[in-house]
This record gives structure tokens, C-alpha cells and sequence, in this order.
């Protein structure tokens, strides 16, 4: 028995997220039936994070255990062969047998794309959400900072969430423009469910003037999610990374 690690890419467009669920398309099946298919016997594989419904990852790590002895370079590329299109298994290693992809991770970085502009552009459908309202990025990165910390993300949090605490740590929060594109790019220990696409909501009614300028410290600490703004749409958000030191 060993324990492997895959790094995986994938457009989330057509899924209903990582995990599997019944009757649906997961990433989370379609892995674990290429994995069944390459090794003869079904393996369950965790995942670092649990994505949404048409969100994308360009490094999304999971691992599972297996008695297979295809090496590392042969998984890889047997893996890739029965997978769908949409998802593409980057990297295969052989990790310590109590490694786990969602405990041990120390830190996740999303990145959320948005196409300012008012004019749509086919190849960012699905990929980026587009917003003709013209973005003030340094205001933006400036009311991102607010963020930036441990706080109780309460007001953060969709309904439906079952965590014991919603106290998260958030290590930095940019939002950097190129051309019409603006990027927010947010890292911490940890998130709630719809939580970055909550913040990311917040910081575009601030910049719409629906939000007053500096009302996040408030929001944070009325820990009611109705104090906060609207939630981004799913197709703009990349689970950019995942971080697990050594």
C-alpha cells in the first residue's frame, strides 16, 4: 500500500463541484474513476478543498491510497488518458502513508478574475465575470486590507454551513488590475463556504457605492451575513494553490 498525491488543474464549468453527488457530475467521480479504470479497484481521494459549482483550480491537490505499482510517470499519464477533457492531473508523487490533502494543508490561495468591461469575450466565458461597471483597483486593494487578519467571518459564511467555528486567518488580500482584467487575489488558513465569493461581492457593491467606504471592520464584527453584499458569481473563482511547506 502506498499513498500518492496528484496535483490537478480543472475548468469546474460542467461539475457540481469537487465532491461527488448523487446523480451528478463531480470532479471528485470522475477522478475516482479514472483511478479505478488505471488501477483496478476503487480508491476514495481527498481533496484539499471542497469547490463549489463552476468554480475552477489550476493547482488543486488530493491524494489516495492504493496498492497499485504503476509508477508516478505511467499514473500521471494513464490518469490523464481516462479523465474528462476539463480535468488534467499535473503532478503524481509518492507521500507518507499519514498524509492527508484537506488536514495538512496550511494555507489555500483563491484567485478571482473579473473582465471590466462591456463587452463580452468568448474565450473567458465561463472563466471570468463580467463587469462593465469600471473598477477602481487601488480603492479596491485599499478596502481589501480590512480583511486582512483573524477574524470571525461569520457575516462571510452562506447559509448551510456546518463548521464548529467560523474564526479564519486571512495572510493577504490583493486586487491588482491588467488591462480590462482585475484580479482579486486573497490567501489564508482556511475558508467558509461561499466565503471569498462573499468578500469579493462585498468589495464590488463598495465600489459600486452600494457599501459605504471602510464598512468591512463593521460587517466583520456584526457577524451577520446580511450586513455584507451580494455573492460573486461561481464562474470567476480559481482555486489558485494550495501550500504545504515542506
Amino acid at each position: 500500500m502506498k499513498n500518492l498525491v496528484l496535483t490537478l488543474a480543472f475548468d469546474g464549468t460542467v461539475f457540481c463541484g469537487w465532491q461527488v453527488q448523487p446523480n451528478d457530475l463531480s470532479v471528485q467521480g470522475a477522478l475516482e474513476d479514472a483511478i479505478e479504470k488505471v488501477t483496478g479497484a476503487h480508491s476514495r481521494v481527498t481533496g484539499c478543498s471542497r469547490t463549489d459549482a463552476g468554480v475552477h483550480a489550476r493547482q488543486f491537490v488530493c491524494n489516495f491510497r492504493t496498492e497499485s505499482q504503476v509508477s508516478c510517470a505511467k499514473m500521471s499519464a494513464a490518469l490523464n488518458f481516462y479523465l474528462p477533457r476539463e480535468i488534467a492531473v499535473q503532478q503524481c508523487r509518492v507521500v507518507p502513508m499519514e498524509f492527508h490533502a484537506r488536514y495538512h494543508c496550511l494555507a489555500k490561495t483563491y484567485r478571482y478574475h473579473v473582465h471590466n468591461t462591456g463587452i463580452r469575450d468568448p474565450f473567458l466565458q465561463n472563466r471570468a465575470t463580467l463587469e462593465p461597471f469600471r473598477l477602481d483597483e487601488t480603492l479596491l486593494n485599499q478596502q481589501a486590507q480590512h480583511f486582512v487578519g483573524t477574524h470571525d467571518f461569520a457575516s462571510f459564511c452562506a447559509a448551510g454551513s456546518c463548521v464548529k467555528s467560523t474564526v479564519r486567518t486571512i495572510t493577504s488580500f490583493e486586487v491588482n488590475r491588467l488591462g480590462d482584467e482585475v484580479f482579486f487575489t486573497v490567501e489564508g488558513n482556511g475558508f467558509l463556504y461561499h466565503m471569498v465569493r462573499i468578500m469579493v461581492g462585498t468589495l464590488l457593491d463598495i465600489a459600486k457605492g452600494r457599501l459605504a467606504l471602510g464598512c468591512i471592520p463593521g460587517i466583520l464584527e456584526a457577524c451577520d451575513r446580511t450586513q455584507a453584499g451580494a455573492t460573486a458569481p461561481a464562474m470567476g473563482l480559481f482555486l489558485w494553490g494550495a501550500e504545504y511547506g515542506e
